[in-house]
């Protein structure tokens, strides 16, 4: 339900794309074409779909051809290290500072940019509930949740991210260093 999403918050450096002959079963056909990609450092579920998109599109015209020479050829599918991408359940999306800084980078990057990993910052109005887009890991400690400086890098159980993109509860994506200017967010801060 969610290959490209679990492929990122697992940490896999490599995906890819197959084309399979149908069979009754659900995902049981045999492949006739595959191709994989790297996954890139700074990827995130949005353009990593987009390049398998691209990859699988072409993969597809090049195995319809074979198909219709007869030159392809159908291989039974592994049945050996086949992991099912469960679908992402809505309260999966909270960001738990408390865990390591590489499993918050990498679950800001599978969830953006649908749903998002979200959290609360906290505001003079009261908690607003902010989406983290694109991360980094970053050295820094302090406790979970502590916003270490004034560029939004934050304190996880291990290590740091920094948050690159985000958006605002009702607002679009926005760098973060725009996002501070409408809304800055001081060192010491903890986010929920």
């Amino acid at each position: 339900a969610a290959p490209i999403q679990r492929a990122i918050m697992a940490g896999d450096r490599v995906t890819g794309v197959e084309v399979m002959r149908m069979t009754e079963g659900l995902d049981e056909g045999p492949v006739l074409a595959s191709e994989t990609l790297r996954i890139d450092a700074l990827e995130t579920a949005g353009t990593l779909h987009d390049r398998l998109a691209a990859v699988g599109a072409d993969l597809l015209v090049r195995t319809m051809a074979a198909v219709a020479k007869g030159e392809a050829i159908a291989t039974p599918q592994a049945e050996d290290g086949l992991t099912y991408a469960k679908k992402i359940r809505p309260k999966e999306a909270r960001l738990r500072w408390t865990k390591p800084a590489a499993e918050i980078d990498r679950k800001i990057r599978g969830l953006s940019p649908f749903p998002g990993a979200w959290f609360e910052l906290p505001t003079e109005k009261g908690p607003v509930r902010v989406k983290a887009l694109l991360s980094q890991v970053e050295e820094g400690s302090g406790a979970p949740g502590q916003v270490l400086d004034e560029r939004l890098l934050i304190a996880c159980g291990e290590g740091a991210v920094r948050l690159l993109r985000v958006q605002r509860e009702g607002r679009g994506p926005q760098e973060a260093e725009v996002f501070l200017r409408g809304l800055p967010v001081a060192a010491g801060t903890v986010v929920l």
